[in-house]
Formats: structure tokens, sequence, C-alpha cells
């Protein structure tokens, strides 16, 4: 059996966020192994994540992401239930890297419930008239219009996109694995774009009215 160190454990509550118990009992579990012990954490974890979601998030971070161009920013505060968890560098990492997502994929939302209910309402009406016009039994409506939705939510709300665009995890379940690392209720709040031009019409028209 390897010898766990007092250095071993902090090393791998730093890196996963992770109570020390917690980190000691997974490194006993995987003799040693860090990465081993670091997966442990995960598995472990990703069964009470959904039990979390109740819990206050008052702590967190701002993720940013700055285009090449300089040109288009994005920020995105993501909270947790402690400075500890918001200070790790695999916390900062997620939020940084969630504001990139958004750059490329340029959600209009976080969840569907932030999207505008009349915009909704549009889109679902579109999608039953699609399926009436393409002769689609009228018991299968339903169903066909619901699968629609889900595929225009998973374009546009950034729980639902795929992260980055790529695989098959979507940003709900890179944060829900983040809940799992950490042990805490991760809550990705709300996000920003900051565009130069993007207001310039807008202001304009403000202008003149004055």
């Amino acid at each position: 059996m390897a010898n766990i160190t007092a250095q071993m454990v902090k090393e791998l509550r730093e890196s996963t966020g992770a109570g020390m118990m917690d980190c000691k009992k997974a490194l006993v579990e995987c003799d040693g192994d860090a990465k081993k012990a670091a997966e442990y954490l995960q598995v472990k974890g990703l069964a009470k994540a959904a039990k979390r979601g109740g819990r206050k998030t008052a702590e967190g971070y701002v993720g940013v992401y700055r285009h090449h161009d300089g040109k288009t920013a994005i920020l995105v505060e993501v909270n947790c239930e402690t400075d500890f968890v918001a200070r790790t560098e695999n916390f900062r990492h997620f939020c940084d890297e969630l504001a990139l997502h958004i750059c490329g994929l340029n959600p209009l939302g976080v969840r569907r419930e932030d999207i505008d209910a009349s915009i909704v309402e549009d889109q679902r009406r579109i999608a039953t008239e699609k399926a009436i016009e393409a002769g689609k039994p009228e018991a299968m409506i339903p169903r066909i219009v619901d699968g629609a939705m889900n595929k225009w939510f998973s374009e546009i709300t950034l729980l639902d996109q795929i992260w980055m665009g790529e695989g098959k995890e979507t940003v709900e379940q890179k944060r829900a694995e983040l809940s799992a690392q950490t042990g805490e209720n991760i809550r990705i709040n709300r996000f920003a774009r900051i565009a130069v031009g993007e207001n310039v019409a807008a202001d304009t028209e403000e202008a003149a009215a004055e």
C-alpha cells in the first residue's frame, strides 16, 4: 500500500476542489495514483451532484475571453459555494473555457426559460406547420415538434449546446462534472458579449432623438 502524504492530499485537493478527507480516501483506494484518485472523486461525486442544486452559491468567478482581433469580448459569471473552490485552477479554467465556448457558439441565453416566450411560441408554431405540410400523421406531430424544439434549443441555449461544438457532452454535462469534482453546487449564472459597433445604430438613434 502506498504511503499517502499530506502533500499528496493537498495537491489532489487543490486540483479537484474536493474535501480533504475525500481526497485522502481516494488516494488510499487508488494506491496513491493521483490521476486515478481524481477520476475516483469524479465518479463518486456525479452520484451526489443532483442533490446539490438547491444549495446557495454566493461565491464564484468571472471567466473572460477576448478575441484575437480585440473587437469581441465575453464575460461569464459562474457561481459556487465557497471561495476555496472559486480560487482553484480547475474552476477558473472551466470559466475561461466557457467564455471561449460562448464566443464561438453565440447562445441567446443560459437556460431554456431565459428565451423570450414569444420567440419559443413562434418556433413551436413553425415546427408544427412544417410537420403538417410534410404530411406527418396527426398522432405523431407532437413528438415530432418536441424533437424539433429540442434541436433548436441545443443550438441557442448555453446549457443545451455541445461543449465547444465538438464531441457529445453538453455544457450542462460539463457543469455537472465540475460539480462532482468540487463537491459543490455549480451554477452558470449569466454572460455578456461586448462587440465593437454592435450598438452603434441604437446609440445614434438615441442621440438624434435628444
